[in-house]
């Protein structure tokens, strides 16, 4: 079977493909897409993951990848999502054991990576970030997730980067960052605006869309929270010496919106870097996953994290990697 079988977990979708190793690309027609409720039962949102990982037919020698946003162990397997709003009910569950005890089509491993570090290793690989060796990658969906990418590895840790390399944990102007940068702050931030907007459904690609209509009070949202991600940012791309800011995730589908604000609050941090749209967030997940999985293959240390002596200015306590595509 050619490519490297692939599955990515977001909080409203999963989502099977493989990838060729050789070019790093998706290869074509393998792609397959399920809803998923991150709300639903342990059982339901496993058989959703089954049904996409079934159609790839993995043969018995394939290593399967998984991407998948955190609280999660990636080593071992298992969920560790509580009271965070999605996947509550995989808490505690071995996925690697579901998986392979209900797959019709069982691989021989799997192997877990966080899906906002897949997606900064598949920029750096073959996306928009191609060509770069100091990669920061961001991700605006459901949360915000982020990486810090070396040269192909992930820097976890370290006097240049937040711990863990996550910025949803950054405080700006005293609230954590996802508070104001998120697909519910952005819906919260407009409804409080915009109190004729308190419709059931109302999601961020409505209030883009009345942005870019002359909505002014939906424009406004928009430039606040993407402002202060360019402040929450910027201090951060100097000390890694950042070459490229790589943007992906749902909301970066409004990117007229996005990128004049988060500009402006990175100030001066933005004349060295490059500022760059994902060209495809779910490819580069893809390929990152594929990546990943195929160095753990090389080596069981894990060839792709580095880290260093942790640091912790301006950040809450460090806790499990996240992501946020939903």
């Amino acid at each position: 079977m050619m490519g490297h079988p692939v599955v990515e977990v977001g909080g409203t979708h999963a989502r099977a493909c493989r990838i060729d190793t050789t070019t790093w690309h998706l290869v074509p027609g393998s792609a397959y897409r399920l809803p998923l409720d991150s709300t639903a039962s342990a059982d339901a949102i496993i058989a959703t993951i089954v049904e996409c990982t079934d159609a790839l037919h993995p043969t018995s020698t394939e290593t399967l990848a998984v991407a998948i946003p955190g609280p999660f162990d990636y080593p071992s397997g298992v969920a560790r999502f509580e009271g965070v709003g999605k996947f509550d009910a995989l808490a505690g569950v071995d996925l690697r054991r579901a998986l392979l005890s209900r797959l019709t089509h069982r691989p021989a491993r799997v192997t877990f990576v966080n899906d906002a570090q897949a997606f900064g290793l598949g920029e750096w690989l073959a996306g928009s970030a191609r060509g770069y060796q100091r990669v920061v990658a961001v991700t605006l969906g459901t949360g915000v997730g982020s990486v810090f990418i070396e040269a192909g590895r992930v820097v976890s840790s370290g006097p240049s980067i937040p711990p863990g390399g996550e910025v949803y944990r950054l405080v700006v102007h005293g609230r954590p960052l996802e508070e104001t940068v998120s697909r519910r702050a952005i819906i919260d931030a407009y409804r409080h605006l915009a109190p004729s907007s308190r419709t059931p459904g109302l999601d961020v690609r409505d209030i883009a869309s009345a942005a870019l209509s002359g909505d002014r009070v939906a424009a406004r949202v928009f430039a606040q929270a993407l402002r202060m991600l360019g402040e929450a940012l910027a201090p951060w791309l100097v000390l890694f010496n950042a070459e490229v800011l790589v943007v992906g995730g749902g909301i970066s589908a409004s990117w007229t919106l996005i990128y004049g604000p988060m500009r402006a609050g990175l100030g001066g941090a933005a004349d060295d870097v490059a500022i760059v749209k994902s060209a495809d967030t779910e490819n580069s997940i893809a390929v990152g996953a594929a990546w990943h999985s195929h160095g753990l293959l090389v080596s069981s240390d894990g060839p792709y994290v580095v880290q260093e002596a942790r640091t912790s200015v301006g950040i809450e306590e460090p806790g499990p990697p996240r992501g946020g595509l939903g």
